[in-house]
């Protein structure tokens, strides 16, 4: 099937823009900001562990690739809440440094520049899928599942993937989901049925936008984003699928940094602070993500399950 992808649109830009205002290097990195949670203790063990660079910097870069609520909600000033603000913010009092965000274009730009030294990590969540791991090394602190936001009604009476055949769904550009929904569409086609036109945009915001002017008929992303697109459409929007597997086993998502990278375990060990006192548990009901909480967090667990 022919790719698709789609350009923003004038008003899909002017959305992203005032959600996704973007600081394009470390220089640039705004302070964290969501922490509505209580002051945390500094490990100084932990910090001790920190490569040496960021001890003398006195600062962690976490890069991200635009708005991913309720996860991450870049606003215009390039400030950051959300879920990964707040637990940014706790973990990176844990570790006595500061944490700056970066936000660039796409999930590519985040982990080329992770590779390539530019940031630090990124705290996510990004989904841990085994091929990934090769580059990377991922610590785990989400569950998610991938469903799709339709308009209320679900007028094209989407169930499950095999139901998307015929449709327009959108996805985001280079993530997990556009792969599924690609091997999806080949597969309509093998069976005989109508294909499915894949619309890949840079961000949440375009892609749900698509949905609301009626160019897309779906979009197919983490239920966690999903929900929150839904409660902020006031009646507009609803999720449909949801329950079904569509084309995901067990799906991890975590914090990114280096593969092989010293500060892949002091992220583990400042994290299982956070789930032990409590703060995780906090934040993530802060931000109505009960339902995606891991019991610990951990390395590499798409291929540790594998």
């Amino acid at each position: 099937m022919r790719r698709t992808t789609i350009a923003v649109t004038a008003v899909s830009a002017l959305l992203s823009l005032s959600l996704a205002g973007c600081a394009k290097d470390p220089s640039e990195a705004q302070p964290g900001g969501g922490g509505e949670t209580a002051t945390q203790q500094q490990n100084a063990a932990l910090h001790d562990k920190l490569p040496d660079k960021i001890k003398q910097a006195g600062k962690l870069v976490s890069v991200n690739s635009g708005s991913f609520p309720p996860y991450e909600i870049v606003g215009s000033n390039r400030d950051l809440s959300g879920a990964a603000a707040d637990l940014s913010d706790a973990l990176g009092q844990v570790l006595g440094v500061k944490v700056e965000h970066v936000t660039v274009e796409g999930l590519s730009g985040v982990l080329t520049g992770i590779k390539a030294g530019r940031y630090d990590f990124a705290l996510g969540p990004i989904g841990d899928f085994p091929e990934r791991e090769a580059d990377n090394d991922f610590v785990d602190w989400v569950q998610e599942f991938v469903v799709f936001a339709v308009p209320k009604g679900n007028p094209k009476q989407i169930k499950d993937l095999d139901s998307a055949c015929g449709l327009r769904v959108a996805v985001m550009a280079a993530g997990s989901a556009e792969k599924v929904i690609k091997n999806q569409a080949q597969k309509c086609t093998a069976e005989g049925k109508p294909a499915i036109e894949v619309q890949s945009y840079k961000d949440q915001p375009s892609s749900i936008l698509s949905v609301k002017s009626g160019r897309a008929d779906a979009f197919f992303s983490s239920q966690a984003p999903l929900t929150y697109f839904v409660d902020q459409s006031k009646g507009e929007l609803e999720l449909a699928a949801v329950g079904q597997k569509n084309g995901f086993d067990d799906l991890f998502q975590g914090a990114v940094v280096p593969k092989d990278s010293a500060l892949r375990d002091v992220l583990l060990a400042g994290l299982q602070e956070l789930f032990d006192n409590g703060t995780y548990a906090k934040i993530m009901a802060k931000w109505g993500l009960d339902g995606n909480k891991l019991d610990k967090p951990g390395v590499n667990l798409a291929g540790s399950k594998g």
